[in-house]
């Protein structure tokens, strides 16, 4: 299993992914699974639980969850992936069944399944995580990605102020448009964002369908989270990091 170090550096890189494992139970999930062990990171944005496990803990494990199988650890790895990763793409299987008890402090998923024809069972004991790890998984990429939509957005509009004068140019040259349809009005910044506050952001800021990261929110927080740990393995270079007291830092 790869070094503590490189797993949190590549699962810090996994982007979020909203999973609806309950009726009543939705989850922000970012998993990794590997040759030799696996590692897996939950949220209700109130709490945050992980796990991660090596080859020891999923044999020990494998033997009390399903004395019938018997399989190297690499098949039961092979089958966990394959089970959770669908889920983060947003498929579900109808053989597989999960469920989950949580409390601040602990999160068990279970999750019912078959391997080779026998009845598969494994459960996912998550830790509650320190404040560090969850202000380096969500809260600290989530500013990053609100400072970047933020210059998008002043972007975008300083390009519409650019072709309204292009535009204008174009009448006080005499052009007129062949389809009145097409014809626009002025972009007005104030406006528009007083009209995105009172009608957009309360449907935005609806967070009941799960739906928290699109396609395109993933991979701005994969590029944000990239470029941390850039920053982080710069600075540790440089010597200018060190481990807090509880030794909770950002590693690459």
């Amino acid at each position: 299993m790869e070094n503590f170090k490189d797993l949190e550096s590549i699962l810090l890189q996994q982007p979020w992914t909203s999973v609806c494992f309950a009726e009543s139970t939705t989850l922000m999930v970012k998993a990794w699974f590997g040759d030799a062990g696996y590692a897996l990171l939950l949220s209700d944005l109130s709490n945050m639980w992980y796990e991660t496990a090596d080859t020891e803990v999923i044999q020990q494990r494998s033997k009390e969850l399903n004395k019938r199988l018997t399989a190297h650890v690499s098949s039961f790895l092979n089958h966990l992936n394959t089970l959770i990763c669908p889920l983060l793409e947003g498929e579900k299987n109808s053989s597989t069944s999960f469920s989950c008890q949580l409390s601040s402090s602990m999160l068990t998923l279970h999750v019912k399944s078959e391997l080779s024809g026998l009845p598969f069972y494994w459960d996912f004991h998550c830790l509650a995580v320190p404040l560090e790890m969850m202000s380096q998984h969500l809260v600290r990429p989530l500013m990053a990605m609100s400072l970047v939509l933020q210059c998008q957005a002043r972007e975008l509009a300083s390009l519409l102020y650019q072709k309204d004068a292009e535009i204008e140019d174009y009448r006080e040259s005499g052009a007129v448009l062949s389809r009145e349809r097409l014809k626009t009005e002025p972009f007005k910044e104030e406006s528009f964002l007083q009209t995105f506050q009172n009608q957009i952001l309360p449907q935005a800021c609806h967070l009941g369908e799960g739906q928290l990261f699109t396609s395109n929110l993933k991979e701005l927080y994969i590029a944000v989270t990239r470029e941390q740990a850039r920053t982080t393995c710069k600075r540790h270079r440089e010597g200018t990091v060190f481990p807090d007291p509880e030794g909770s830092i950002a590693h690459c």
